[in-house]
């Protein structure tokens, strides 16, 4: 037996649809969490409650993060089946794919995540294909690991990983970002699952607001792009700074690295990375270890750009540091932090 936890705002009668399509599988326990949707809206869920589902209810809108995790406290405390199965309350998940996912859920050798991931194939909304896409490459560069959908919203969870949940930062849409990008770090394997991709109304009933929850999505790449801005600006100062005064090429990149990693790694610690469990003594040998392979690759493509295409060294340098960008970011959050 499974639960299934449906976090709703301002439902409409498709969330009852869901339902009575969903106890004819007979999958386990509803548990759909109001997520502040208003008085407007209690006679749906009360119609819920009558048709046996546990119905929680944040008293104003705390997002789909929050959401979720009362729905997983909530699962805990009341000892209800520990395996978990997430669905959209609009309809966009049909009952034969939850089903599907619960069964791969069930017989799973060991703890994980399963997601059913849409192909977006035929008449998908420009802003969910779009918006995808771009989230995918975000996702693979910041973990190393390709997921087709990474914001699906149906998901199922082993039960050693409710408290795991409870305790990822983010409260509305980035939350579901937050889970992926840290679920590799903790050891649980993501496993795809394609199922059906269904739009209604050009997705009209989707919350998703596009510049702010997509801007909470890709904070953690913008951060890193701010550090590793700063440490280019100290890099390339300190770099003809060095020339002039040893006109030693290597020897000025060299210096002029080292000065700016420090710079780079405390940033990154401090306000990028921060979800990491990896202590000083663990991520900074990582990290210069790292330094030593950047520093190599940066000599060898500012000496190409430099010495043997004959750039001037303020164009060479920008050259090398754009081609080095997207390996330091990929290499410090699969290897580092």
């Amino acid at each position: 037996m499974i639960t299934i936890l449906i976090p709703a705002y301002e439902p409409d009668e498709r969330l009852l649809d869901l339902i009575i399509k969903l106890q004819d599988y007979h999958l386990g326990s509803i548990v759909i969490v109001d997520d502040g949707s208003g008085a407007a809206y209690r006679g749906l869920f009360q119609t819920a409650e009558a048709f046996g589902c546990d119905v929680l209810t944040h008293s104003v809108n705390l997002g789909k993060g929050q959401a979720l995790k009362t729905g997983f406290k909530y699962i805990q405390e009341a000892g209800l089946p520990g395996y978990v199965v997430c669905a959209d309350s609009d309809g966009q998940h049909l009952p034969h794919d939850i089903k599907r996912i619960a069964d791969i859920l069930l017989n799973q050798p060991t703890p994980g995540i399963v997601l059913g991931s849409r192909r977006f194939s035929g008449k998908i909304p420009l802003r969910s294909s779009f918006g995808n896409s771009v989230t995918r490459g975000v996702f693979s560069l910041t973990t190393g690991t390709k997921i087709y959908d990474t914001q699906t919203g149906l998901r199922g969870f082993s039960p050693s990983m409710l408290g795991w949940l409870c305790q990822i930062p983010g409260d509305r849409f980035e939350y579901e970002m937050n889970m992926l990008l840290t679920a590799h770090k903790e050891g649980y394997k993501i496993t795809e699952e394609f199922i059906d991709t269904v739009y209604l109304d050009h997705n009209k009933s989707s919350h998703f607001r596009p510049l702010v929850d997509s801007f909470r999505i890709y904070l953690p790449i913008l951060m890193f792009s701010t550090s590793s801005l700063l440490s280019a600006l100290l890099d390339f100062t300190l770099l003809f700074l060095f020339q002039s005064l040893t006109h030693n090429l290597f020897l000025s990149v060299a210096a002029a690295r080292l000065c700016s990693s420090i710079f780079n790694y405390s940033v990154n610690r401090k306000y990028v990375f921060t979800g990491g469990k990896k202590s000083r003594l663990q991520s900074l040998p990582k990290y210069f270890s790292l330094v030593i392979l950047v520093l190599l690759f940066n000599y060898g493509l500012l000496y190409f750009y430099n010495e043997q295409l004959i750039i001037p060294l303020v164009a060479a340098k920008i050259l090398t540091e754009i081609s080095i960008f997207l390996f330091s970011y990929w290499a410090q959050r699969k290897f580092v932090y």
